[in-house]
């Protein structure tokens, strides 16, 4: 099969969304655009005929008009249309299985910036086995509920959510770029490939967000020695520098921005997601049979401002 990046659609906002955003990406990836629509809904003797024929007529004019607007967008760009019968969740692991990068909309938490991510967007970003991108649809006043979804994310007291909410006032006013939480201790290539390449495709500038918490014997320890602190967060920026040196040497023309912090990762990684473009995010392992994620992609995911890669680490 071709390379191909593939959205689900619906007709809803988010799905609209979240084709834009697939559209752009197989654009800048020189791959064709695959926008697939799955039917749930059962064909037995009891539903009418002329309701089936009204709801394959509706889907396919969806998916016509999506796929115009994407050739429109981006003239050149290889766009295939598809409508499948079956369980939504399994057809589009199925499909993103077969994709380099699957776009899917996941619509906002109400009055909070972020997603509410469904059973089926959940079952597809827990168990493919390529990347997934969570897309919202645009919100007039999104900013509003940032600091609200920061602490949701970390657990924040308050003098913590007003610096947040300063961060983010000062982030919404800075160029966008590409944001990567990146676990040091467990680093992965795909992740940081995904991150890199995408940096890389859209001329932006990556921002890599390291967290770490000190060890339980830490409040004991700095008693002692006040420096201790000081001396663990310097050896994370080294460990970090020295991580992405090679990636720094395949992709010099990324402007890396590092940046180590000490607390939770996912608090963090919201903060960071204000006014990025994308924020990537790393999933361990596969488990068809329950769909699983780490509580750091979990709260991201949630709560994040930008949209989200969810990127398998194995």
């Amino acid at each position: 099969m071709n390379r191909h990046v593939t959205v689900g659609l619906d007709d809803s906002t988010e799905s609209h969304a979240a084709a834009a955003w697939a559209a752009r990406e197989a654009a800048s990836r020189g791959v064709a655009l695959r926008v697939v629509h799955v039917e749930e809904w059962p064909i037995t003797p009891e539903i009418p005929l002329t309701l089936t024929e009204a709801l394959v007529e509706r889907y396919e004019t969806l998916l016509r008009e999506a796929a115009e607007r994407a050739r429109r967008d981006h003239p050149g760009l290889d766009v295939t249309t598809e409508m499948v019968h079956g369980r939504a969740g399994a057809e589009l692991t199925r499909a993103a299985d077969e994709a380099e990068v699957m776009a899917l909309g996941s619509r906002g938490l109400g009055g909070f910036v972020g997603f509410l991510v469904g059973s089926v967007s959940l079952a597809v970003v827990a168990t493919s086995t390529r990347p997934v991108v969570l897309v919202r649809a645009e919100r007039p006043g999104a900013e509003a509920g940032a600091t609200e979804s920061g602490a949701a994310a970390g657990g924040a007291g308050a003098a913590e959510q007003a610096s947040a909410g300063a961060e983010d006032a000062a982030a919404v006013g800075s160029p966008p770029d590409v944001v990567l939480g990146l676990d040091i201790a467990h680093p992965s290539d795909p992740l940081l490939d995904f991150a890199f390449g995408t940096a890389a495709r859209r001329n932006l500038p990556l921002r890599v967000v390291h967290s770490w918490s000190p060890p339980a014997s830490y409040g004991y320890a700095a008693i002692l020695d006040p420096e201790i602190g000081t001396g663990l967060g310097r050896r994370a920026a080294e460990g970090l520098t020295e991580l992405l040196r090679p990636w720094r040497s395949r992709f010099p023309e990324v402007r890396v921005v590092e940046k180590v912090a000490v607390g939770p990762a996912a608090r963090e990684l919201v903060h960071a997601s204000r006014g990025a473009e994308l924020l990537v995010v790393g999933r361990r392992g596969r488990r068809p049979a329950l769909p699983h994620l780490g509580h750091v992609a979990h709260a991201v995911i949630h709560h994040s401002s930008a949209p989200v890669a969810v990127v398998p680490l194995a």
